[in-house]
């Protein structure tokens, strides 16, 4: 296993529900509450669990070390909170809370623990004698949630009736109410600074509000359920919630912006901590487990963030550095195309997604769906602005005017419908292909718009008048797939005869016949200077033409199945190619032009699922960590690696 680098950590799996976890102030302790009333804690080091804490009648819903680390207080819908010593595993005290206990915080000071419940009361107690120090009344519904500022001066409360609280803790009064959420608050969070609250709602948001002020900073919009749980980082310059969707989202604390979308989950999301030593998040969720998520490259240690089915479109925006991919999944994911690292993922769509597009200033992305929707997405935030309603049939293709003032899509209603961006509103129809459209594109200059049907005609149609030009008849069978070149002169089409042809703009005349493929081509694209063109096929073999000559330039082979996206990225640089496959996987590739022919040389790779190594042995493996080992073992391997091998 030379040359391996396992970027995992293998994940716990408990018999319960995870509600609550906690890294100790040290990080070397991680605490799990959850159903049933465990509370499980684990040597971060090795992830085994160290420590079973018993007591609890109910489910636990909160729990919270003291700064030093000594003791952990928990809270639990037995209506009781419980402060234990870790040192020896033994309950100290039991403070009663007249209701179900929701949520617990420890003071920064040591000296407070402050309780939240289903009675709409926060409570604070002497953890060292268990005297009430205050009862906060104000909140008209449970109290889901409980944070101390830094400073240990204030309590941040959200509840069920839609607001956050601020509190004073050595008064007890209520300083600020928050309000803007729209349905209830189960999450908050003070910014390591103080000078910022976050709070989760079941309105789908995550709020930033200013503490001295009360007034709402950012809306943190892209969340597709509720949001239950949101955490800052170590510098406050990045946040992360989860909730009902089952995935965590990294944000941009400055900008708002959605950052990344983690994926591994197959439930709700219940809770997220953040390790004091760095670079390390711990969630838990409904699914029974505890995911290990690495942020410091901003991805998964568990699961990759690939499609989990075919990718069968790929788009690049106008400036080179976004990369738009649908997919057999049902999403729509957005790439940063230097790195390959997925920026985030739009959900909405109920079938197959075939298409997408970028808008021309790279804001907005447009993606055709198998539910005869168009949805149009903002780039910044993840939601969607609009969907639009009005084919019959599946809509397979999508394309934004060179302006940005117009959206055209393609149906299998045999319609091609156009819209405005901004409204949503309809625009106009074209009529005229008797089968489904497959494809459609504008020209550079805006003024004819291209599509391509299963009826084996290509027509070319005037925007202004929106009437049919040209029928351009020559391909045998339907037609898959029609762009311009970038001077907007010449039309190429790719069909399921196997060939790409090239044809006249001006005269509709035909050109070339690219021959070479030996099944359905399926999707092409011009380089950025308009003299070389890719076609990605169902013989799973992406080829690079020369478009003066028709010359095959290369081939690349072996992809996992068909190929249905060959986007240029348009960089000054050089030219980079990005394909996405059948197999949900997506590749960037560099292609070099020397003495006449094209060397492809692959840049990064995205893969759908995660590590597979089931039925493998490791009897003979060195060198391999306890970690390692566990991991392996919980994806599937079987033997065990010899003991002197173990290094953790």
């Amino acid at each position: 296993m030379t040359g391996v680098e396992f970027r995992e950590l293998p994940y716990l799996s408990l018999d319960g529900i995870v509600f609550s976890c906690k890294f100790s102030p040290d990080g070397n302790l991680f605490a799990v509450g959850g159903g049933g009333g465990f509370i499980h804690v684990y040597s971060t080091s090795n992830w085994e669990m160290t420590q079973t804490l018993k007591g609890h009648d109910s489910d636990v819903k909160g729990i919270a070390y003291s700064p030093d680390g000594s003791r952990i207080c928990s809270g639990s819908v037995d209506n009781t909170v419980r402060i234990w010593d870790m040192a020896s595993g033994v309950c100290q005290r039991i403070l009663e809370h007249p209701g179900e206990v929701n949520c617990v915080a420890y003071s920064p000071h040591g000296d407070q623990v402050a309780s939240g419940g289903d009675d709409m009361t926060v409570r604070l107690w002497d953890p060292a004698t268990g005297r009430c120090y205050f009862v906060m009344s104000g909140h008209e519904n449970v109290v889901g949630c409980l944070a101390y500022s830094p400073k240990g001066s204030l309590i941040a409360s959200g509840s069920d009736d839609f607001t956050v609280r601020l509190w004073n803790v050595l008064t007890g009064e209520c300083t600020h109410i928050l309000i803007g959420h729209k349905d209830e608050v189960w999450g908050n969070a003070f910014s390591p600074q103080g000078d910022q609250v976050a709070s989760a709602s079941d309105d789908k948001t995550v709020r930033l509000w200013d503490v001295e002020s009360g007034n709402c900073r950012h809306v943190l919009e892209g969340h597709l359920n509720s949001v239950t749980s949101v955490v800052y980082s170590l510098k406050g310059d990045r946040i992360f919630s989860a909730g009902s969707e089952a995935a965590l989202r990294e944000w941009d604390v400055q900008s708002g912006f959605c950052l990344n979308t983690l994926n591994g989950h197959t439930e709700n999301v219940a809770c997220v901590a953040y390790s004091p030593k760095g670079g390390m998040i711990a969630s838990g969720s409904y699914d029974k487990t505890v995911r290990l998520w690495d942020v410091s490259v901003g991805g998964s240690r568990l699961i990759p963030s690939g499609h989990t089915h075919g990718v069968t479109d790929v788009k690049c925006s106008s400036n080179g550095n976004l990369i738009a991919s649908c997919s057999l999944d049902f999403t729509v994911r957005l790439w940063d195309a230097g790195t390959g690292t997925c920026l985030r993922t739009m959900s909405g769509h109920e079938e197959t997604i075939f298409g997408v597009a970028f808008s021309p200033l790279g804001h907005q992305i447009g993606s055709a769906g198998g539910d005869k929707d168009v949805r149009l997405w903002d780039v910044h935030t993840g939601s969607c602005q609009h969907i639009l309603k009005g084919h019959t049939g599946p809509v397979e293709s999508i394309a934004y005017s060179p302006r940005g003032d117009q959206v055209a899509s393609a149906s299998w209603d045999m319609t091609v419908l156009l819209w405005n961006p901004t409204t949503g509103e309809r625009c106009g129809t074209l009529n005229g292909h008797t089968r489904g459209i497959r494809s459609v594109t504008y020209s550079p200059d805006g003024s004819l718009i291209a599509t391509g049907s299963s009826d084996s005609t290509i027509r070319l149609w005037s925007v202004e008048t929106m009437t049919c030009d040209f029928i351009l008849i020559s391909h045998l069978g339907s037609i898959w797939s029609v762009v311009f070149s970038p001077q907007g002169d010449q039309l190429a089409s790719a069909g399921e005869d196997c060939t790409v042809r090239l044809w006249s703009v001006a005269t509709g005349e035909r050109g070339l016949i690219l021959t070479g493929h030996e099944s359905r081509v399926y999707n092409i694209a011009y380089s950025l200077k308009g003299d070389l063109l890719a076609s990605g096929s169902y013989d799973s073999t992406v080829r690079i033409w020369d478009v003066a000559s028709g010359q095959c330039k290369a081939v690349v082979q072996n992809f996992q199945g068909h190929v249905y996206g060959v986007p240029w990225i348009p960089l000054a640089d050089g030219n980079y190619l990005i394909t996405g496959c059948q197999d949900g996987s997506m590749l960037k590739w560099q292609v070099i032009e020397e003495e006449g022919q094209c060397h492809v040389k692959p840049c990064w790779t995205v893969t759908k699922g995660s590590l597979t190594v089931k039925g493998a042995l490791i009897q003979d493996v060195h060198g391999l960590t306890s970690l390692q080992k566990k991991l392996l073992k919980q994806r599937g391997t079987e033997g065990e690696p010899e003991k002197d091998d173990l290094l953790g």
